[in-house]
């Protein structure tokens, strides 16, 4: 019999009115239809909420695709599963760093190749603070060059953007989604889950057309 896993969710939770990426809107989270207002369609005793929600596609902890950088870049849609789930993991730490910038320093003597790469920042702990908007952790070029180079299947982070936002520059967005390797931005959680061993799930609906969307990330640990 095989060893149950252990699940550990490392996405943040969609509430109305949050504000994940500065200048972008917040959720808007509402009934499409009541349950008070279902009642007249059903027999007696039974109801149903049929919900609605509008939201900006980078919202909550998403994923990217290559659509999102690259107007030929595949898609949602288009992606593979085995570059989104059931992949094997290794958590790289770089909390409390400063410089804020992550180098390939970071990533010595650890084999990314054909792994789901996280960068643990301990950013998370920011979340829903004025503080999360300002002075992130974020990867170098240098740093998106090696992990392309290396062959990692995805790339994740628990901070506010893989990228540097000091500017309109967004090499690392560029140099992965280039290669195609997705990346998933605002974890959390990560202190939870091991350097290595763990295997990484990030699936976000088959949408036509769109580059980003949420996912509930998460890691299986084998107990």
């Amino acid at each position: 019999m095989q060893n149950p896993r252990q699940l550990i969710d490392l996405s943040h939770t969609i509430e109305p009115g949050m504000i994940t990426y500065k200048g972008l809107p917040a959720p808007l989270i509402c009934d499409f239809l009541s349950r008070e207002e279902s009642r007249s369609r059903y027999a007696e005793g039974t109801e149903f909420q049929i919900g609605k929600i509008e939201m900006v596609a980078n919202t909550g902890t998403y994923l990217d695709s290559p659509f999102h950088r690259y107007a030929n870049g595949k898609d949602l849609s288009e992606l593979a599963l085995t570059s989104l789930a059931d992949l094997d993991c290794v958590v790289v730490r770089s909390v409390n760093r400063t410089p804020r910038a992550i180098s390939r320093d970071s990533f010595q003597g650890i084999v990314v190749k054909g792994k789901a790469v996280l960068i643990h920042t301990g950013w998370d702990s920011h979340w829903r603070t004025d503080r999360y908007f300002e002075e992130h952790p974020f990867l170098t070029e240098d740093t998106a060059k090696f992990l392309a180079d290396s062959g990692v299947t995805l790339v994740g982070i628990d901070s506010y953007n893989i990228d540097s936002t000091d500017d309109g520059a967004r090499p690392v967005h560029s140099t992965l989604l280039g290669a195609e390797i997705p990346i998933v931005e605002h974890m959390c959680g990560l202190a939870q889950v091991p350097d290595k061993g763990s295997r990484f799930f990030a699936v976000p609906v088959k949408v036509k057309g769109m580059g980003t969307f949420p996912v509930r990330a998460f890691a299986a640990l084998h107990q």
